[in-house]
C-alpha cells in the first residue's frame, strides 16, 4: 500500500513539474506588466529594467528613468530623517524647558528663541517631515505605477501609416478653424 502512495505521489510531482515548465515557458514568452509591477515594488527601478530589456532594439529608452527615480527617493529619505532630527531635539529642548526653565545648554543654537518659538519650529519641522512621508510614498507608487503601465506599452506599435495632422482652415470666408485628419492605410 505504502509503495502505490510513493508512487502516485511521484506521478504527481512529476507532472506537477511539467505543468511548471509549461507555465514558465508560456511567461517568458510574454511580457508581463504584473510582473514589471512586482519587479518595481520590490526594488525601485527594476520594472523598468525589466521593460527596457524586452523592447524591441530601436525603441529601448526606459533606463533614463533610474536616475529620477532614486533622486527622489533619496532626496525625500534625506528630508524626512533630517526634519525627524530636528523635531526630535526641538521636543527635548522644550522638554528642558519646561523642566528647569531655561534654555539647554546641550542645544545652543535654540537659545535665541523663547517657548513660543521652539514649540512653532517644533511644528514645522514635525509638518515637513509628515509632508516629505507623503512625498516619498508618492515617488515610490509612480515608481510602480510607471513600470505597470509601460509594461503595456512594450508591444504596442505605431506603424507610420497611421498620421494626425492638424492644419488651419477657413470654414468659409471670415471663419478661422482648425482641420483635425487622421488617416488610417
Amino acid at each position: 500500500m505504502r509503495l502505490v502512495i510513493l508512487l502516485c505521489s511521484l506521478c504527481l510531482l512529476g507532472s506537477y513539474a511539467k505543468c511548471q515548465e509549461k507555465q514558465e515557458l508560456a511567461d517568458t514568452s510574454m511580457h508581463s506588466p504584473k510582473r514589471a509591477a512586482r519587479l518595481s515594488m520590490i526594488l525601485p527601478g527594476a520594472g523598468q529594467i525589466y521593460n527596457h530589456r524586452a523592447m524591441p532594439k530601436g525603441k529601448k529608452n526606459a533606463w533614463w528613468k533610474l536616475p529620477i527615480i532614486y533622486t527622489g527617493l533619496g532626496f525625500t529619505s534625506s528630508a524626512i530623517i533630517s526634519n525627524h532630527v530636528m523635531q526630535r531635539d526641538l521636543r527635548s529642548e522644550f522638554q528642558y524647558r519646561l523642566d528647569n526653565g531655561s534654555p539647554n545648554p546641550a542645544f545652543p543654537e535654540f537659545a535665541t528663541f523663547d517657548d513660543t518659538g521652539v514649540l512653532q519650529l517644533y511644528e514645522q519641522h514635525k509638518g515637513a517631515r509628515d509632508m516629505m512621508i507623503f512625498a516619498f510614498v508618492a515617488v515610490y507608487g509612480l515608481n510602480v505605477l510607471d513600470a505597470l503601465v509601460e509594461a503595456h506599452f512594450v508591444d504596442f506599435d505605431v506603424s507610420r501609416d497611421l498620421s494626425l495632422s492638424l492644419r488651419p482652415t477657413m470654414t468659409d470666408i471670415q471663419t478661422p478653424g482648425i482641420r483635425l485628419s487622421l488617416k488610417f492605410r
